[in-house]
């Protein structure tokens, strides 16, 4: 995702309440526990945040939502749709752009460059970004000569952020790798470091938000080309790779970057998102820009079936956070595919008097999920966002998936 420099990134949300530091919150108010409950690891939910004086809301309301490298002008439509973040702007760190930010209602996240220092106690910024973008990809040769070196060595990394916290403890460090996340054999990557999997938690120790960005839509590679279920992937291993001690954001393809036949549908949008989110991803970005034929720095903004597919979805974020934001069951139930080669993944929630299950069909075929709900007997499943319910027998009960499709029940404990 590395297309010029990048400076403020961040996020927002409609009330910045301060939480309690840590990241081992013990997950859902005992109220809602079961008694025989147990959970998934956890890197903490909005508590984490708690850590930073300054740093973004710790408010259980709060997820983040973000645009990659976008103007300042912009920032209200943005905010229309539901974004909440930018993470980088299109111009450095400027008095001019972080008011545009202040008066669209969105913070940021910035690269410590030109006046920062004087922004100490500006409330727009949230948090400061490591300012190599995708150090795990092969970088461009900065002594004249033509090509690709290695990957940036983990250290380096690690030095960045030792500085940057010193200059200012008060806000968390961002960095953001590349597919090799996803995909370890990106050829990218370089010779030197494709396949090669032991830098990542040596970067992960180098921030305190990671993200990695994968487009698989607009992906023309053999390995990756259409396989939606790599954003998965890329959320699982970066997870893994920091322990659960970190909160991972990715992005999302939202255009054709450098083809317009490439251009992701609404659905194939929504199912990346909420493929990341049954994955445990804690932010969604979304990547905006068209290339070619002509450069559009908005290009979301231009797409209008995907414009508006990315307010429903984040509208439908927005609801569910306090829910997103809890800590997942890892036994609250079970699913069996009627068609073994479509996986159906899913996170479980207890939440405010309601089991959550948000399942996503991960392969693009058809099939028949059926679901055990662990202590429900009869109920009904309320089928989120489709104007309808679904009844549970004996704790179990079946629908249908289309190709990639997802599904999102709320059922009475």
């Amino acid at each position: 995702m590395a297309i010029g420099p990048l400076a403020c990134t961040g996020n927002v949300s409609p009330a910045n309440v301060a939480g309690t530091s840590g990241i081992t919150d013990s997950g859902p108010n005992p109220s809602d526990a079961g008694t025989e409950d147990t959970y998934l690891p956890w890197e903490g939910g909005p508590a984490y945040y708690g850590r930073w004086r300054d740093g973004p809301p710790s408010d259980a309301n709060y997820f983040p939502i973000a645009v990659w490298l976008q103007s300042a002008s912009n920032a209200p439509a943005y905010r229309a749709i539901g974004i909440n973040t930018y993470v980088g702007l299109s111009q450095d760190t400027t008095n001019a752009e972080l008011a545009g930010l202040k008066t669209g209602g969105i913070q940021t996240i910035c690269d410590q460059d030109q006046d920062w220092a004087s922004h100490l106690t500006d409330p727009t910024i949230d948090g400061w970004r490591i300012p190599q973008d995708e150090p795990d990809n092969a970088q461009p040769l900065t002594d004249g000569g033509s090509g690709y070196g290695p990957c940036i060595d983990p250290t380096t990394i690690v030095s960045e952020y030792t500085d940057e916290v010193a200059a200012d403890p008060n806000r968390p460090q961002f960095l953001n790798l590349g597919q090799g996340v996803a995909y370890v054999d990106y050829p990218g990557r370089g010779t030197a470091c494709a396949g090669q999997t032991s830098m990542y938690p040596l970067y992960s120790a180098g921030a305190d938000l990671l993200s990695f960005d994968i487009y698989p839509v607009n992906n023309t590679d053999v390995t990756t080309s259409g396989n939606l279920w790599y954003v998965a992937t890329g959320v699982d291993n970066l997870r893994g790779w920091a322990n659960y001690q970190k909160p991972v954001w990715n992005w999302i393809e939202t255009t054709g970057i450098d083809d317009a036949s490439r251009t992701p549908t609404p659905a194939q949008i929504k199912t990346e998102v909420w493929m990341s989110l049954v994955h445990g991803s804690m932010g969604i970005g979304y990547f905006c820009h068209i290339f070619s034929p002509s450069f559009i720095e908005a290009g979301l903004l231009s797409v209008a079936a995907n414009a508006a597919a990315v307010r429903n979805i984040d509208a439908e974020i927005q609801v569910l956070a306090p829910v997103l934001n809890s800590r997942s069951l890892g036994n609250g139930a079970t699913v069996v595919s009627s068609n073994t080669a479509v996986p159906i993944d899913t996170m479980v929630k207890r939440y405010a008097g309601s089991l959550y299950v948000f399942a996503v069909a991960m392969r693009p075929s058809a099939t028949t999920a059926t679901f055990t709900l662990r202590g429900v007997g009869a109920a009904s499943a309320t089928v989120l966002g489709e104007s309808r319910a679904i009844a549970v027998d004996g704790g179990t009960f079946s629908d249908a998936f289309a190709p990639y499709d997802v599904h999102l029940y709320q059922i009475p404990k």
